[in-house]
């Protein structure tokens, strides 16, 4: 009877020897694993961060995370150095990165919720390097143009030729987000303003408010294509909508 307790015992402690050396083993293989990634380090979101809380105040909601270098956003910060004075740009939610254009004078987080949206559209957001957002010079209450561009084409009369049409008009832009940018120390001889010739840095996050199917274009573009804005007045002229490819561009 002894002798079968004690196998028995000692058949549990086997297992759970086994147990603690597989997750021993797991851990070490995801490590490996992720040292095969070229992981980088970069702050992630850990806890909720309400839009307009001050940098200084996320400290405790924010981790350092190695992520592998083919996920790690062109924006993504690895510190909250230089980003003294500055707020969330809206909510920041846990397991994203935390990325530059997040964070904004607190001037721009008032000015972006000012736009009333009207009844019946949405908002979606997509993010677009400054030549492509008319060189930043974009602002909360604009109307844009919107081009969707494929490199192998959208058209079934021409498949796999390059294609761009300013498909979705005159959409209104409910908050444009970016990156702070340098300020100038001075002014040129001439008096003019340094800003109007700066040219922008980082990405810009631009919101829209558009009906259900132009969204549906603009998601699907954004992951399978490339978008492309024109400041775009209510009075400006739309001339149906012409498919520039290379046999049309210059006719």
């Amino acid at each position: 009877m002894k002798s079968r307790m004690l196998a028995g015992t000692a058949a549990v402690a086997l297992a759970l020897v086994g147990a603690v050396l597989i997750i021993f083993y797991a851990q070490g293989a995801d490590a490996r694993a992720m040292a095969t990634t070229s992981p980088k380090k970069v702050l992630v979101v850990q806890k909720a961060i309400p839009a307009g809380t001050p940098v200084n105040d996320m400290a405790s909601s924010l981790v350092i995370e190695d992520v592998p270098a083919a996920g790690v956003a062109t924006t993504a910060l690895t510190s909250l150095d230089s980003k003294a004075g500055t707020v969330a740009a809206v909510d920041l939610v846990p397991g994203e990165q935390l990325l530059a254009e997040r964070l904004v004078a607190p001037a721009d987080v008032k000015s972006s919720g000012s736009v009333k949206i009207p009844a019946g559209l949405q908002e979606v957001t997509f993010e677009l390097e400054p030549k492509k957002v008319v060189g930043g010079r974009l602002e909360a209450g604009d109307h844009v143009g919107i081009a969707l561009n494929f490199a192998a084409g959208a058209d079934k009369a021409k498949a796999g030729d390059p294609t761009t049409q300013l498909t979705i008009r005159k959409a209104l832009v409910t908050a444009v987000q970016r990156a702070p940018q340098p300020s100038a120390t001075a002014k040129p001889a001439d008096g003019t303003n340094p800003q109007d010739t700066t040219l922008p840095q980082g990405s810009l996050m631009v919101t829209v408010a558009v009906n259900d199917v132009d969204a549906s274009k603009i998601i699907f573009t954004s992951n399978n294509g490339d978008l492309w804005l024109t400041k775009e007045p209510l009075d400006a002229q739309d001339n149906g909508g012409f498919i520039a490819r290379k046999d049309t561009v210059y006719k």
